[in-house]
């Protein structure tokens, strides 16, 4: 959008009252600083919203508005252009009338898109506006791999029905099918924004499972041959043996998808029919959340900072695999890096590289494990510790004898609520009186998915529902409105789209020290229960669901993962 675009959409803006003189100047300063959307920076600093700009742009481009959200594309009337042509210029073809084929595009005015579409289709065109969001999600809808990834596969196991792991593997020229296959299988991930791909043979396919918002998303091809070549091309970029296949390799490498990089891990595990594959993207351009950005309360946040300000003691994220433990953990060093502190980090493996950290991975193979490494660590001076996860009696009591010597200790532990944590340190051997002295605070949590904003609707709960909800919150549960999505093309029918960290923090207060050292954890579930900062996990999911956040369902799905 041109200069004077901008201004006569801001002039739009405000002859409607929406925004006055003096905020459209300082959003337009912030523009040409940012060179950001005007319509954007008015959005996120809410002085207008989405339906409100669709109006402006519509009134100002004098083009009809359509919400693509609602619309379901048709692949084949949608590839009448190509799909470079549809990304470069974010346009899309909507519908072919017979004398008019009717397009919707992020900017309306632009002559050299239009121009490159007219010359390439030699048809009458009818413009529409729609929200460019809308249309890169419509696209990729569209242009989907599914089929492009059954081709490769079926060209790749063509090449490979005769090759065997004791063979000399492929010359660089027959690389070029598995190359674009696992290229494809990438983009394909980033596309949904999985956080995971499975490669997995089976007796006479292959599966490519995809984890989206911690649910897997399942493609079967009907060539499993393929699963060789694609196993040693990822073990060759990880740097992994590619001659063993019998025994599990772990690695890891980046890769550049769609001009973004991605720090992606690897495991590979001998099965029945073959290695299987799996691999953890972690987006770098990302960056690490802040603790106000992770999804917890303000008064949690408060909980947290105080916790990580202080000079010595433990402090403990935990849950289940895969609920954001280790983001947390390094939402928290993030705010601790400063250059008068020494840090050290002891993972398996090292998820994010920070500057002016020094981080440790384990090796269990050449016997640097967690407690060698800290053992070390202790020697090199360190102000505070991160540990990856602790696994052992011998890892814990390492990390609680430093947070009483004078270090801050962070770490993980797989339990399913803060309570319970203290009886899991008790249950590896720990001495309570070490767990009193050390352990500062809890904190537990989970991944709820998100109710998609395009399709939220107002839902009545089932009897069960009801009753569960009467049990756990009295009376006052018959008073509230639930949510849910609908399902639409935006959240591929799922109703859901991204997800969200719920937590529960439990401070060690005298009281809760003292049961530990007693070896009393009636007494000191008891006082948990009684302390009035302390709001259990499953509070905190169903206050998202009383906002509209997430649904009852997402809420009582999760309940089934709390003692």
């Amino acid at each position: 959008m041109g200069i004077d675009e901008r201004n006569k959409l801001g002039e739009i803006l405000t002859e409607s009252g929406l925004v006055t003189r003096e905020q459209l100047a300082d959003a337009l300063v912030e523009q040409s600083e940012s060179g950001r959307k005007l319509g954007q920076i008015l959005i996120e600093r809410e002085l207008i919203n989405e339906v409100q700009l669709h109006r402006a742009l519509s009134q100002l481009f004098n083009t009809p508005f359509t919400d693509l959200s609602i619309i379901e594309p048709d692949p084949i009337v949608a590839r009448t252009i190509p799909e470079t042509m549809s990304r470069r210029h974010r346009m899309l073809v909507l519908e072919d009338k017979g004398d008019a084929l009717v397009v919707a595009m992020a900017e309306p005015t632009n002559i050299f898109a239009y121009d490159e579409l007219v010359h390439y289709v030699k048809r009458p065109i009818k413009l529409m506006l729609a929200d460019e969001n809308d249309i890169i999600r419509c696209i990729d809808q569209v242009y989907q791999k599914g089929d492009e990834i059954q081709d490769l596969v079926t060209e790749l196991s063509a090449g490979y029905q005769e090759f065997h792991k004791d063979e000399e593997l492929p010359k660089s020229e027959s690389d070029v099918p598995v190359i674009k296959l696992i290229a494809t299988i990438f983009a394909d991930a980033a596309r949904t924004n999985a956080s995971d791909i499975h490669i997995e043979p089976d007796e006479n396919v292959l599966r490519i499972r995809r984890r989206v918002d911690g649910f897997l998303h399942e493609q079967v091809l009907n060539e499993k041959h393929a699963i060789k070549a694609m196993v040693s091309r990822l073990k060759l970029i990880s740097n992994l043996d590619i001659s063993e296949s019998r025994m599990p390799q772990d690695g890891r490498f980046n890769q550049v998808i769609n001009n973004v990089t991605y720090d992606i891990r690897i495991s590979t595990m001998p099965t029945q029919h073959g290695e299987a594959v799996v691999m953890r993207l972690l987006n770098q351009a990302t960056g690490i959340p802040s603790l106000d950005q992770i999804g917890m309360t303000e008064i949690m946040v408060k909980q947290v900072r105080k916790a990580i300000q202080r000079p010595h003691g433990l402090i403990l994220v935990t849950g289940p695999t895969g609920s954001g433990k280790t983001t947390t953990l390094y939402s928290a060093i993030s705010e601790l890096n400063q250059p008068d502190r020494k840090i050290i980090t002891v993972e398996d493996p090292v998820e994010y590289r920070l500057p002016r950290i020094s981080q440790v991975q384990v090796n269990q193979k050449i016997g640097l494990d967690f407690a060698t490494v800290l053992h070390t660590a202790l020697r090199q001076d360190p102000d505070i510790i991160l540990i990856g996860e602790i696994r052992d009696r011998e890892t814990a009591e390492i990390a609680m004898r430093a947070a009483i010597t004078g270090h801050l200790v962070l770490s993980t532990l797989h339990t399913n609520s803060a309570v319970s944590t203290a009886l899991r340190l008790s249950d590896m051997g720990v001495e309570p009186f070490l767990i009193a002295s050390a352990v500062r605070a809890i904190t537990a949590q989970r991944l709820i998915r998100k109710i998609c904003d395009k399709c939220i609707i107002t839902v009545e709960i089932s009897p069960g529902q009801a009753a569960w909800l009467k049990e756990l919150m009295g009376e006052r549960a018959s008073t509230i409105t639930f949510k849910k999505g609908e399902g639409c093309p935006t959240c591929s029918q799922t109703g859901y789209r991204g997800r969200i960290a719920v937590h529960e923090i439990l401070e060690i207060n005298s009281e809760l020290a003292e049961a530990l050292r007693m070896n009393d954890f009636r007494a000191f579930e008891n006082a948990a229960e009684n302390n009035e900062a302390y709001v259990p996990l499953l509070h905190s999911a169903l206050q998202y669901a009383e906002e509209g956040i997430t649904s009852l369902d997402e809420v009582m799905r999760i309940s089934e993962w709390i003692d």
